[in-house]
């Protein structure tokens, strides 16, 4: 374990074992005796690159204000190589092992949220919702932690992915010789529209499965993930259903802005920053 003056750090922890690959997180805890409510962090890259580093100015952040953060790395795809729905299992994981560890790590077992960027909002998206609503839940039974709940009480997602035959679309136009979402499901829509059903975040915004509290953010830029299909339209869906739902947008902000400091000037993080904390102080 490593520290500075403000937070712990569990670097390289083995969050779960899923068909031979070991998946590893880094855990960022404040100080202090806790039990402390904590989030688990997913990274983007387009399902398929992309490093947990990118929120090693979150978990000081957030350990300085009394929040836990593991930042998790998950199985990527590439094409002829599927990865849903085996990376949202790795994501379910990480909560029920955070769950299972509470009373090691100073956690308190029933404040625990999701926090994802791009394609990891996505997949923080479909572990929350999906299997608060009881999917995503039976990939690995022989987990030690398998038997957790895997329940969250907040989502944020950033600039994330919530619609996917959108995001098909968008990389068919943008690559068609290699769809990012083709490589991640194994399909086209016409394949199995099925498959993107059950693959949109979108598709769990009912109102029988509205107890989450959800904060999404994004740029008012954004050159990649169209913010009007995917935040604004499940923004829309989460309000009809009865979420509590809010908004962050950032002015000016494109894509890819997550992982910039958060104390740097004129920094987009640093505008989210402060809303993120009182979402939490009011709903985690």
């Amino acid at each position: 374990m490593t520290g500075s003056s403000e937070h712990d750090l569990h670097a390289a922890l083995t969050y779960a074992t899923h068909d031979g690959v070991a998946l590893q997180g880094d855990l960022y805890l404040p100080k202090g005796e806790g039990p402390f409510p904590a989030l688990v962090a997913v990274h983007g890259g387009g399902w398929q690159q992309g490093a947990r580093n990118s929120f090693q100015h979150w978990g000081p952040y957030l350990a300085a204000r009394g929040y836990g953060l593991l930042t998790i790395s998950y199985r990527l795809a590439k094409k002829g190589t599927k990865t849903f729905p085996h990376a949202v299992h790795d994501v379910v994981s990480a909560v029920q092992f955070l769950r299972a560890s509470a009373a090691q790590y100073r956690i308190d077992p029933q404040r625990l949220g999701l926090f994802g960027a791009s394609a990891g909002a996505h997949l923080a998206s479909l572990a929350a919702l999906g299997a608060n609503a009881g999917k995503f839940l039976d990939g690995y039974p022989g987990n030690p932690q398998a038997k957790q709940s895997a329940k969250v009480k907040v989502l944020i997602g950033v600039y994330g992915v919530y619609d996917l035959i959108a995001m098909w679309e968008t990389y068919r136009a943008d690559s068609p010789r290699d769809n990012n979402i083709e490589n991640f499901v194994g399909a086209s829509p016409m394949d199995s529209r099925r498959l993107y059903f059950d693959a949109t975040p979108i598709s769990y915004a009912t109102y029988d499965n509205n107890q989450t509290a959800v904060l999404l953010a994004a740029g008012t830029e954004d050159d990649l993930v169209d913010r009007r299909r995917h935040t604004d339209g499940f923004l829309r869906a989460l309000k009809q259903a009865g979420f509590f739902a809010r908004s962050c947008f950032v002015p000016g902000a494109g894509h890819y802005w997550l992982s910039d400091p958060i104390d740097e000037p004129g920094s987009y993080p640093a505008v989210l920053a402060p809303r993120l904390i009182r979402f939490l102080a009011e709903k985690l």
